[in-house]
């Protein structure tokens, strides 16, 4: 039996959409997922998330070194933060190698933003300033007493991202094979090591406490290995960037 519709009497009421409209929240939060992907897409992100991560651990132990009796003393704080910014010369050589990484961060990421291909002339932008920020952060380095970091994670790092620079410019240092690895990358890669290997041992002394584990703040060497392993990833997608580049060139 039918009725003036056409439809049968007796069939199921159709059921209404339980699908419910998208809250603020949820567009905020698809947003900012968004936001996140596209920022990931080159190696600015992975450098500049790294870049954050070490720069508030820093800060973040100067401020618990402020605690009067397991109390903040807020009063202190702020003068705490500033010495650690400014408080001498390491502290300002290590607070420039952070701004200027910084920036070189955010060109990468022009570079890459909305492009399969990324600028070059961003990217030798990128590479330059990172340059200056590994000299910074040698001199830092050398001054805080560790004068093979500041050959490996300065000098090293500066002379590869200077290298680099050049190379993306096509002004080349080396004349490079279709499928040969810029060096130059290479050597950036390569400097990260050193680095790495003193995270994993302030790791390890901190869990066994091996030759005094425990003078520096436990966060410390956790946050620097994070911080080494995104830097690592962005001179990978860089490395491999140079590499594709080269084929196409070829």
């Amino acid at each position: 039996m039918t009725n003036d519709t056409g439809t049968s009497a007796f069939a199921a009421p159709a059921r209404a959409s339980t699908r419910r409209p998208a809250t603020a929240l949820t567009l905020r939060l698809q947003a900012l997922r968004g936001a996140l992907v596209e920022r990931m897409t080159g190696p600015g992100g992975a450098y500049n998330i790294g870049n954050l991560l070490g720069f508030s651990q820093g800060v973040a132990v100067q401020v618990l070194a402020t605690r009067d009796g397991g109390e903040f003393a807020w009063a202190n704080a702020t003068a705490a933060i500033g010495h650690s910014l400014t408080g001498d010369f390491a502290s300002i050589a290590m607070t420039s190698a952070t701004g200027v990484f910084f920036v070189s961060g955010e060109v990468y990421h022009r570079a890459w933003s909305g492009r399969p291909v990324p600028r070059k002339n961003m990217v030798c932008l990128g590479d330059f300033l990172s340059g200056v920020g590994a000299i910074w952060l040698g001199l830092a380095l050398l001054e805080l007493g560790h004068p093979f970091l500041a050959l490996t994670s300065g000098l090293l790092h500066s002379l590869g991202k200077f290298g680099s620079a050049f190379q993306a410019a096509d002004a080349r240092v080396l004349t490079l094979g279709a499928y040969s690895s810029d060096p130059f990358r290479l050597m950036v890669l390569l400097s990260r090591l050193p680095a790495l290997a003193a995270a994993g041992y302030g790791i390890s002394a901190l869990l066994f406490q091996i030759d005094g584990g425990g003078q520096q703040h436990w966060s410390t060497a956790p946050t620097l290995l994070c911080c080494y392993l995104l830097w690592s990833w962005a001179d990978l997608l860089l490395l491999r960037s140079s590499a594709s580049h080269d084929r196409t060139t070829a």
